[in-house]
């Protein structure tokens, strides 16, 4: 059973020039364990997609399943469990953090929000969190304003990871970052997918970097999905027209070169 499916999804909204299909007719599922990135230019949907799989809107129409639940907010709310089952990751960290609590707050508030876990248990658990995504107990006392924007999504993602989801929806998560950290939250993310068996839905418009993260890739083109197929696959032969000129058109940045690069400083720091 698929962890993720979704079957005719539609988002249409009312504008004064007529009827904005931002999401129109979308199937796909995602299995347990696996990537499936969404790739396609500004405005084509992805992020619409995003917000109806992370249940913070409702769609038009269509059918979202979760573990094989069908989910419909707009008549039924949103329960505990399946908030916690879905989280979603967005493009910048410092916008999605509040700059007046420190960090250990900011990890330990959906436990306080969601568990009966104690005020020392949700401290204990947001310390090991940081010690996950690369920091330390030295940032636990820290406001959002002193750290890099690597290192804030860092915290975003622990965040994210709090409450044990099954399904990390990751919006643009690394297109505000330098190559050198794109790469090593993309490390990261693979790291933590094998750790907990995370299942990924990677919305980016970086070929190069789906390119390196994904499973299956689907193209979105003004609401609907194009092409879809393996990664090797929509790499090697793209069939639809805009999937090749989206490729043609899009430099492409060797993430496997940057990490080759990362591990020779490093190799080159302990000698």
């Amino acid at each position: 059973m698929a962890l993720l499916e979704v079957r005719d999804l539609q988002t249409h909204f009312r504008t004064p020039d007529g009827v904005n299909r931002a999401v129109d007719g979308v199937t796909f599922h995602v299995e347990a364990g696996e990537t499936l990135a969404v790739v396609g230019e500004s405005g084509c949907g992805k992020s619409t997609l995003a917000r109806i799989i992370t249940m913070i809107d409702a769609p038009s129409s269509g059918e979202l399943l979760i573990d094989g639940q069908p989910i419909d907010i707009a008549r039924h709310g949103l329960s505990k469990e399946l908030r916690r089952k879905v989280q979603i990751i967005f493009q910048n960290p410092y916008g999605s953090l509040n700059p007046r609590q420190k960090i250990g707050d900011v990890l330990a508030e959906p436990l306080l929000l969601n568990t009966s876990l104690s005020a020392a248990e949700r401290r204990e658990r947001a310390l090991q969190m940081l010690i996950k995504v690369g920091l330390g107990p030295e940032h636990f006392n820290r406001y959002p304003h002193m750290f890099s924007g690597g290192q804030r999504q860092r915290i975003a993602i622990a965040r994210a990871l709090m409450l044990n989801p099954s399904l990390l929806v990751l919006d643009e998560p690394v297109s505000a970052l330098d190559l050198s950290v794109q790469a090593q939250i993309l490390n990261l993310l693979a790291d933590l997918q094998d750790e907990f068996g995370l299942t990924y839905v990677f919305i980016s418009h970086d070929l190069s970097v789906v390119r390196y993260i994904a499973d299956e890739v689907i193209v979105m083109y003004f609401g609907e999905v194009v092409e879809r197929g393996s990664r090797d696959a929509v790499f090697s032969n793209p069939q639809h027209p805009y999937t090749q000129t989206l490729f043609a058109a899009t430099p492409q940045t060797s993430i496997d070169s940057i990490k080759a690069r990362l591990a020779r400083k490093a190799e080159l720091a302990g000698s």
